[in-house]
């Protein structure tokens, strides 16, 4: 039974993987293109890809945070009662520690996404246009975080020693 739920978890350990690369992804492409002023000339590689219009990524980025979230929560059983204790005989608290960041981190995105998906589906007025930026910004942060906090700790135990 313990082959059995150890295949699983690394089943979902690699979806969680594949879904945080294409939210990170969409998430660093969307900030780029928020910050970043349209380009006139269309000849250059950044003016390429600041044609797409960030708008477009709302949608995909809402889904892509929620199932990232999802399919970590599925895992975060085994993390505290296999990995952590190991760690913590190990002596890794500052990896700890940037963990709990990323747990808090990823709950204050949860909180943000509403009013960030809000300001993408409406029509762009001036005001909003630097909020977008911003709440872009933010979520680009934590995804960033918690993809670089993931492969720390992935890289201090591996999966499923």
């Amino acid at each position: 039974m313990l082959r059995v739920e150890m295949e699983v978890a690394s089943a979902l350990m690699i979806i969680h993987g594949l879904v945080a690369v294409a939210l990170l992804g969409a998430i660093t492409h969307q900030t780029l293109a928020a910050w970043a002023p349209a380009v006139p000339r269309q000849d250059s590689f950044f003016a390429r890809f600041r044609s797409v219009p960030p708008a477009s990524f709302a949608n995909a980025i809402v889904a892509l945070y929620l199932a990232a979230a999802l399919l970590g929560a599925s895992l975060y059983l085994y993390f505290r009662v296999d990995v952590r204790p190991a760690l913590e005989r190990s002596g890794h608290w500052e990896a700890l520690g940037l963990f709990d960041l990323k747990e808090h981190f990823i709950s204050i995105g949860l909180g943000v996404l509403p009013a960030y998906w809000l300001l993408w589906r409406r029509p762009a007025a001036e005001d909003s246009r630097r909020m977008r930026a911003i709440l872009t910004a933010i979520l680009a942060f934590i995804v960033w975080w918690a993809f670089l906090v993931g492969h720390v700790m992935n890289d201090i135990m591996g999966f499923g020693q």
